[in-house]
């Protein structure tokens, strides 16, 4: 291909421009295997990824996008054939590695997975970055104990955003029965009872007292999305031998606690990453989330095109993007 489309983030005088760009393979970032993009996904990662001091790019050029699949149109290695369907998700894609929002991708071998038996291109993109954490946030929660338990009460919070929407209705289709959503805004209870919440609660349900220490055990299992002061409240409220796990910072990075939920009530803390992990991991999680293919068909998502990204992105900077986005970059 002489040239391609993609979204490409420049800096001039201190400005940023996103936009849609025809360039060509020299602009990609060097890899060893070059991918025909069908498809890719928006996530909170993406959205700060094209803010200033957003902390996700430090450099440009650069074309964002966290999440990719499509088809091997070139490779020098033999793990990988010409056709094979794949994806890469994580690592340094979209931040300093050229990444998704292109219309084709060069990545290092040790990148790119194999499309997983039972999913389509479309399908692992719409689960992305946000479903393979959702995923590895259930995984880790079951090891600490929620799996003896399918009637444990469990809070997902920020449950209307990817992550939080994939992680309900995955608990769900996992056969979980007391699910509790916690949202922001009257207009995402709908979505979140849709795909399963058996309770829906407000912030004002956890901001119980100024500088909680310990208080009543409502929950056994949280699964939390949003970090911040929200999971300093929810701490004291975890049940004994109970376990939070954290993926993300949407409500800030500062977690103000105490040591006492831990010492008196033996709870767990479980830091969740789906940059670094191996590839064997990636491939036990993605595995779980072909099992349950069903789920994409409930998942609140909409469908747009490359150039409607910077319009979407700007939503879910407002706190007004619900579920997933799937970008249909081209056809495989």
């Amino acid at each position: 291909m002489k040239s391609f489309k993609a979204m490409y983030l420049d800096e001039k005088n201190g400005q940023l421009n996103f936009g849609l760009k025809t360039i060509n393979l020299d602009d990609l970032s060097q890899g060893d295997i070059l991918i025909k993009v069908a498809y890719s996904s928006l996530n909170y990662k993406d959205m700060l990824a094209v803010q200033p001091k957003g902390g996700v790019i430090r450099s440009y050029p650069m074309i964002p996008g966290i999440d990719l699949a499509g088809t091997v149109v070139s490779s020098e290695s033999d793990d990988f054939t010409l056709g094979q369907e794949v994806l890469v998700t994580g690592y340094e894609l979209g931040m300093s590695h050229t990444g998704g929002f292109s219309e084709y991708a060069r990545v290092p071998k040790e990148w790119v997975m194999p499309l997983p038996e039972g999913v389509s291109l479309k399908d692992v993109m719409v689960y992305g970055t946000a479903g393979l954490t959702a995923i590895l946030s259930i995984l880790a929660l079951e090891k600490a104990g929620l799996s003896e338990n399918k009637e444990a009460r469990l809070l997902v919070t920020g449950a209307s955003g990817g992550v939080g929407s994939i992680a309900l209705a995955l608990l769900k289709a996992r056969g979980y029965q007391n699910v509790t959503a916690l949202i922001r805004k009257d207009y995402q209870e709908d979505m979140v009872r849709a795909l399963g919440a058996d309770r829906v609660i407000r912030p004002e349900a956890i901001f119980i007292k100024e500088k909680p220490l310990l208080l009543k055990e409502q929950y056994d299992f949280i699964l939390d999305t949003v970090g911040g002061d929200v999971v300093g409240h929810l701490i004291p409220q975890l049940a004994y031998g109970g376990a939070i796990s954290l993926c993300g910072n949407a409500a800030g990075i500062s977690l103000n606690t105490t040591v006492l939920p831990f010492i008196l009530r033996g709870i767990s803390l479980l830091g969740i990453d789906s940059v670094q992990i191996s590839q064997e991991k990636r491939l036990e999680a993605w595995k779980e989330l072909a099992k349950h293919r069903e789920v994409l068909a409930i998942l609140k998502t909409d469908q747009i095109d490359l150039e409607v990204i910077p319009s979407v992105l700007d939503k879910l900077k407002k706190g007004q993007h619900l579920g997933r986005t799937l970008v249909a970059i081209t056809e495989n």
